[in-house]
């Protein structure tokens, strides 16, 4: 092993860094790209480990552990191609701890999938693998990209159930055109027998959707790390108390699990932040957890033709939920748009990202915010 600082593309001699976790869809990624004639190669990434005081031994992130690793070295050896290894343990937790734990301070409820794959792995992977004299960099992700005129567009995977475009929305033109997606026309099922066919020891192997850096619960890392103070839970338009909240960083839109014990159920609803309070409803569906509209910021258009007048598009709001039909209204401020459901939708989350789409096609999409 060695240190280093789709679409399938016609058979081509273009040299392509594919990003391996050991796990079964970056293997067949970069078995598929061989079969297809490129130069391949594969990095593994190590990102920060929790090993702060407290928690008795050394805690493995589940994207680089010493198994990840050792199932990535058998792959890339099976298959006849070098590994190398790149150390970003210090950026990662910059960039995706840091903002983690800095946005639930402050009252959000961040997405860190999609700001590891914005700062670290397409971004910053990309960057250096092209500084390196690959063509492309590769990664197991479920979408598609499809040239169409003079522009790469992103499209959801044919694997409706694994679709990742979600995660992937920060893409720019310059970067969609060096990335390659070889398991966007496949589906899982079908991405699992292709590991077989290749004589792949992990064809089997279980995958994870936790946050990679948890070592356990979420709530104990947020614990761990944020300054938080007890307060008063109460019925959201009363003043009658119920019960005392740990923290309100530890909470979020809709949440029901780690309220009160022995009685409700109740849904969290609100927060009052200057008083320390933690609203609650006694119905699942109470119309306060429903919401028409919503302001979204840090917009990232896929296409390098900014929209220039309101449309229609369908949102998805959080990584599983279903698209929905929308109207995308310009605002005076830069950058922010308001966002108008075809009907109410439920717990809509500051902090998590909302991502437009016309159909198939990826639009853009940014932080949302009330």
């Amino acid at each position: 092993m060695k240190n280093l600082n789709s679409q399938i593309k016609k058979p081509t001699s273009k040299k392509v860094l594919v990003a391996m976790s050991g796990g079964v869809d970056s293997s067949v990624a970069a078995c598929l790209l061989k079969d297809q004639g490129y130069e391949v190669a594969g990095v593994f990434l190590h990102f920060w480990k929790d090993e702060s005081p407290g928690l008795g031994s050394r805690v493995e992130n589940r994207c680089c552990s010493l198994e990840s690793l050792l199932d990535a070295k058998a792959v890339t050896a099976k298959i006849g191609i070098p590994l190398f290894t790149f150390d970003y343990s210090t950026e990662f937790k910059e960039k995706v701890v840091d903002t983690f734990l800095n946005e639930y301070q402050a009252g959000r409820t961040p997405n860190p999938c999609v700001t590891c794959n914005k700062q670290i792995k397409t971004a910053r992977l990309l960057k250096q693998a092209r500084a390196l004299g690959f063509d492309y960099l590769a990664t197991g992700h479920y979408l598609k990209i499809e040239k169409q005129g003079k522009e790469q567009v992103l499209l959801r995977a044919k694997d409706k159930n694994k679709d990742q475009t979600y995660f992937l929305y920060t893409l720019s033109q310059k970067e969609l055109k060096h990335l390659l997606f070889p398991l966007g026309n496949y589906k899982k099922p079908q991405v699992r027998k292709l590991a077989q066919k290749y004589g792949l020891k992990i064809a089997a192997k279980a995958e994870s959707q936790d946050i990679c850096f948890l070592s356990g619960d979420h709530n104990i890392f947020l614990k761990k790390y944020l300054k938080l103070n007890k307060g008063d839970i109460k019925i959201l338009g009363t003043d009658e108390k119920i019960g005392e909240h740990l923290g309100l960083p530890l909470y979020t839109i809709g949440q029901r699990r780690g309220l009160v014990g022995g009685i409700g159920p109740f849904y969290v609803a609100d927060f009052d932040y200057k008083n320390n309070i933690l609203y609650v409803v006694k119905e699942w569906n109470d119309k306060i957890l429903y919401g028409r509209e919503f302001i979204v910021k840090d917009v990232n258009w896929l296409s390098s033709k900014v929209p220039k007048k309101n449309f229609k598009a369908q949102v998805i709001i959080r990584y599983g939920h279903k698209a929905v039909n929308c109207e995308v209204l310009l605002t005076k401020n830069n950058n922010t748009y308001k966002v108008i459901f075809s009907r109410p939708q439920r717990a809509i989350t500051p902090g998590q990202s909302a991502v437009f789409y016309d159909g198939q096609k990826v639009l853009g999409g940014g932080i949302i915010m009330l």
